[in-house]
């Protein structure tokens, strides 16, 4: 699978459809507005998705919708050629929250970037991750079991998880097996378990 650097290209508008990468103009042939439609839909089922799959790796919620967005306009550039799209963006949001990482530089930031109206608003995001008592559990582990159990959660099997991460199944299901128990054991000891049950 190769990559290519993500163009700034606009997202779906409220009517649903997508200008193309060079500026088109709206009349558009049958074939292209086919593919604008079917990516639109795509766009609009999983950028969410994906931006959650980023924060239980590890992303800020910043980082994670710049690279889900990043990602999705790589995937509009080469739509007509991807396979399987759903695992083509989850390999490819992975793959660029992992050179995020490796490249972090504290660098001041001007100013905010706007947030899409898929994502939460900018004033609501600090509550919105904080809402997710599982991203402290992830953030525990050891990577690997945070990788695997982050693909779990987006309802990958393992099969699919091993395809993506070039590791055989049997290596998949015992590093998920090793996070479930962690899992356990984290819940268990930090009182959420507890606490849940109260609340019933």
């Amino acid at each position: 699978m190769s990559e290519h650097d993500p163009s700034d290209l606009p997202a779906p508008t409220a009517t649903g459809s997508v200008r193309g990468a060079l500026g088109e103009p709206r009349a558009l042939g049958a074939a292209r507005a086919e593919l604008d439609a079917e990516f639109s839909s795509f766009y609009c089922a999983t950028i969410r998705p994906l931006v959650g799959f980023l924060l239980n790796h590890g992303a800020t919620l910043p980082l994670a919708a710049d690279i889900a967005q990043e990602v999705m306009s790589q995937a509009y550039r080469r739509w007509s050629e991807i396979r399987h799209p759903r695992a083509y963006v989850h390999t490819a949001g992975s793959r660029a929250l992992v050179r995020a990482i490796a490249d972090v530089r504290e660098e001041p930031v001007d100013q905010v970037p706007e947030p899409t109206s898929l994502l939460p608003r900018c004033d609501a995001a600090a509550e919105w991750e904080l809402r997710h008592d599982m991203l402290r559990m992830l953030r525990s582990m050891p990577p690997r079991q945070r990788q695997i159990l982050a693909w779990t959660l987006s309802d990958f099997t393992p099969s699919e998880i091993a395809e993506q991460l070039h590791m055989t199944p049997n290596a998949v299901s015992a590093s998920l097996k090793k996070a479930r128990r962690a899992a356990t054991e984290y819940l268990a000891t930090s009182g959420y378990l507890a606490t849940r049950q109260e609340e019933r």
